[in-house]
């Protein structure tokens, strides 16, 4: 295998395969300091990074996930997961409903321009 190739490196190049330990948080409510234990008892591999000076990890969610159930349940997973859906399909329906208010008030305007 050449070195550098984008196939050497498998997960870590797969679109939503890897996050940060920021979103870990937020998707799955767990700390920093979690994450850097499920690294040191060598379940989890990472990657350092930094944005603008500020250091962050990342870490393959397939990992991550498997860790969380070992130590905090597959329920908890579950849980945490259907949250994280159930939040981005309340976004999505509000911007359809925004999309949808600037769509009604431009075909309004347009019935009106025909009528005249």
């Amino acid at each position: 295998m050449v070195s550098g190739q984008p196939w050497q490196y498998g997960e870590w190049n797969c679109k939503g395969a890897v996050f940060s330990h920021v979103t870990a948080q937020k998707e799955y409510g767990v700390t920093r300091e979690f994450i850097e234990t499920g690294i040191r008892a060598g379940k989890l591999e990472y990657r350092e990074g930094a944005v603008w000076g500020n250091p962050y990890l990342r870490v393959l969610r397939s990992q991550l996930e498997l860790y969380i159930a070992e130590k905090l349940g597959s329920e908890h997973l579950a849980s945490k997961k259907a949250q994280t859906e159930l939040h981005a399909i309340k976004n999505e329906i509000t911007s359809m409903r925004t999309k949808l208010a600037v769509l009604g008030a431009r075909k309004v305007e347009l019935e009106r321009t025909l009528k005249t």
